[in-house]
């Protein structure tokens, strides 16, 4: 069907708000690392698997997701995301009962696979909806609210579980109500609430989508869920080099975002020597950096042609990252500011970019660009174990960024081009 300014708002409205949810869900990660460090007695190292468990769904489901959407439909999708994402962040009660590391880890995986129908689906939807000459534009707009939900997530949400106190047995005051139990305890029910607010939202949401009316978008030759015959997952898409080099970029790009968030708090609190109350903020400031980069982004990409900025952008983190290698402590903190700006488009650039012009393979190769956030399962474990490893020059391990960040920068030079 044909969609004007008109009858495509609404859609766009809705599905402007996965981003904004999802975003909630994957930003609370470093916060719950730097929480689970305290409630399971955890290394740096150790908690950090916390977004394995996480991103590992991201590897795993896409292709089952992608082909369940092409014999229904984005919608049906959606809403069968949202409510496993929302059974998953319920589940933080009966896990504060349990207090075990691979409950965490379970949960985890659980809201991730529900995320990750929302996000195979969102993605390749706004890039379908509207013209395609402005896809990687409206990609940016939709991620903008990816970007606020980051920044609540990271300004608010984490205060409410992190409580400024990070007591170890020896350390843990002998008048605190309950001991060393009590404290745990205290501490594992912080962690509830922005989880009961999320499956709160998560529901509402799945139902309005069930009484909305969602435009059937034409790829190819077909409309979704019309068409029953025929491949449901096409892996010959990746013949095509600007969707294969997109991948690559995705996976690169995905773990040297993850590995900077996830460290973020851990940075701040264990070689900033900064208080967990400030560190929050400082997160909070950084995700407010990120905002600012979606929607500036956003309306530079009216002037400038996509791929140009998306080299621009990256090879400015490359230069970031070799000032947190040589400096580290509040100049590397700051320079991690500069980084989370700079950061803002790529994701969605690289992304719409990779989709051009895939028509009926849209959504083989959206399951794929959602897969390559695997590198968010692996990439910061790396960048967490050379921190550990090194102690005392802890910054060379923003090595690992670094060289994601090249990755990216190729993709916006040369990788995007459509040439076959």
């Amino acid at each position: 069907m044909k969609l004007d300014k008109k009858n495509s708002a609404l859609p766009l409205a809705l599905i402007f708000s996965l981003f904004f949810l999802w975003a909630i869900s994957s930003n609370l990660l470093p916060t719950m690392i730097r929480q689970l460090m305290k409630t399971c007695e955890l290394s740096t190292f150790q908690a950090s698997f916390t977004e394995t468990a996480y991103w590992l769904a991201y590897f795993i489901f896409p292709i089952p997701i992608a082909m369940f959407m092409k014999k229904y439909s984005y919608k049906s999708g959606i809403i069968l995301g949202l409510m496993l994402a929302a059974f998953g962040g319920l589940l933080f009660f009966p896990a504060a009962i349990i207090k075990e590391y691979w409950a965490y880890l379970t949960i985890f995986f659980i809201i991730a696979t529900g995320m990750c129908f929302l996000e195979t689906a969102a993605n390749p939807y706004v890039t379908a909806l509207g013209n395609p000459a402005t896809a990687s534009r409206r990609l940016n707009l939709a991620q903008s609210f990816n970007g606020l939900g980051a920044f609540i997530s990271a300004m608010f949400l984490s205060k409410l579980v992190l409580s400024g106190n990070h007591y170890t047995r020896e350390s843990l005051p002998t008048d605190y109500v309950g001991g060393w139990e009590g404290y745990i305890q205290t501490e594992t029910d912080a962690m509830k609430l922005p989880y009961l607010i999320l499956a709160a939202a998560l529901i509402i949401i799945a139902v309005v989508f069930v009484f909305s009316h969602l435009p059937k978008i034409k790829e190819g030759n077909s409309v979704e869920g019309e068409t029953k015959t025929g491949k449901l997952i096409d892996f010959g898409v990746l013949k095509r080099s600007h969707l294969r080099w997109g991948v690559i970029a995705q996976f690169f790009y995905n773990g040297g975002q993850t590995a900077i968030n996830s460290l973020f708090l851990v940075y701040c609190c264990t070689y900033a020597g900064i208080p967990e109350g400030q560190a929050t903020t400082f997160f909070g400031l950084y995700m407010l950096c990120f905002l600012s980069g979606r929607w500036i982004g956003t309306f530079l990409m009216a002037r400038f042609r996509p791929q140009n900025m998306l080299t621009v952008y990256a090879l400015v983190n490359v230069c970031l990252c070799v000032v947190i290698m040589c400096y580290g402590g509040m100049i590397g903190l700051y320079a991690m500011l500069a980084i989370s700006f700079f950061m803002s488009i790529i994701y969605p650039t690289q992304f719409s970019l990779a989709l051009k012009d895939l028509g009926s393979n849209t959504k083989s190769g959206s399951a794929f660009l959602v897969m390559a956030i695997v590198g968010n399962a692996c990439l910061p474990q790396f960048t967490a174990y050379l921190m550990q490893l090194n102690a005392n020059i802890y910054h060379v391990a923003y090595v690992i960024p670094l060289v994601c960040f090249l990755f990216c920068a190729y993709y916006g030079w040369k990788g995007y081009k459509v040439i076959d």
